[in-house]
């Protein structure tokens, strides 16, 4: 069991650039650019030394294909990865219900999600609260696929709720 002054992290992840294919938007899979913006993701998480210890992914094809070849570049293999499908197509507001639910003893929690839904919760989680011009990069450039939000806080997850974080890392993949 840990404390109310424990530091934790959200990893906050959109998928990598999906076709669009003739199937349900659950089912479209990665386009051939986000099969190759996907390891470079995980090689900046690596690179900024997150290795998370627990996972929420989205259940769509595209979620977990990203999630796959992100996972390959980083050092270690995680505790638990938790295919949730209530992450399809959510608002910011379920998402931190999801959050809500993470185990105690969880420090760092990556989630592999969908826009608008992880972009309004990195803003509304962050608030006005960031390192350097992080939420103002965010707000200008959006959320492209295989981007990358790390939001820090201190407490249980249980206490996620707006404004509780701080956005300490934005980033997004060089396009051609």
């Amino acid at each position: 069991m840990t404390d109310d002054a424990t530091a934790r992290r959200i990893i906050v992840l959109r998928h990598a650039k999906a076709d669009w294919p003739q199937v349900d938007d659950h089912e479209r899979p990665l386009a051939e650019r986000g099969r190759a913006e996907a390891p470079v993701a995980g090689e900046w998480l690596a690179d900024s030394g997150i290795n998370p210890d627990h996972v929420l992914c989205s259940t769509s094809v595209r979620t977990r294909e990203t999630w796959k070849l992100v996972s390959h570049e980083l050092p270690k293999r995680q505790r638990h990865t938790v295919f949730e499908k209530r992450i399809y197509d959510a608002t910011a507001g379920e998402i931190i219900e999801v959050l809500k639910e993470t185990p105690d003893d969880v420090a760092d929690l990556l989630l592999v999600g969908h826009n608008p839904g992880v972009q309004n919760l990195v803003e509304v989680l962050a608030g006005d609260e960031s390192l350097g011009d992080a939420l103002t990069q965010l707000r200008q450039r959006g959320f492209p696929t295989a981007g990358i939000a790390v939001l820090a806080f201190e407490g249980s997850w249980d206490a996620v709720e707006p404004g509780v974080a701080k956005l300490v890392s934005y980033y997004t993949p060089a396009r051609d």
